[in-house]
């Protein structure tokens, strides 16, 4: 399975971006795609997922900024950015998490997408 993340740049704080990782390969059920995210210097965190039924969940700090969503037919995952912080700079990595016919779980990540907020 490939992930392929993209739609990182640079941006102002209280500006947007639309960040998009498109998912390919031996791809059985799905269970989970989320976006992490890694500050430097800072362990990975995650910051949204969503689950094989379309429920989302998202960290406390992006709570009413960003929205994950899906796109099933093109196993890809969105993750709209809004009213970015300095804070939210970051490498945002895409991961994926499928099981197989034996209901054994594989998780997956993408290369990172960089998102840096200026202020």
């Amino acid at each position: 399975v490939q992930l392929q993340a993209s739609g990182g740049g640079l941006v102002q704080a209280g500006g947007s971006l639309r960040l998009s990782c498109v998912a390919s390969g031996n791809i059985f059920v799905i269970n989970v795609m989320a976006w992490y995210r890694q500050a430097l210097g800072k362990k990975r965190e995650l910051v949204a997922n969503i689950t094989s039924r379309g429920t989302p969940d998202y960290a406390d700090y992006v709570k009413g900024r960003f929205t994950i969503s899906r796109e099933y037919g093109q196993n890809t995952v969105y993750l709209q950015m809004s009213n970015l912080k300095p804070e939210d700079t970051a490498v945002y990595y895409c991961n994926l998490v499928q099981s197989d016919y034996y209901d054994n779980s594989y998780s997956y990540w993408g290369q990172g997408t960089l998102v840096t907020v200026s202020s």
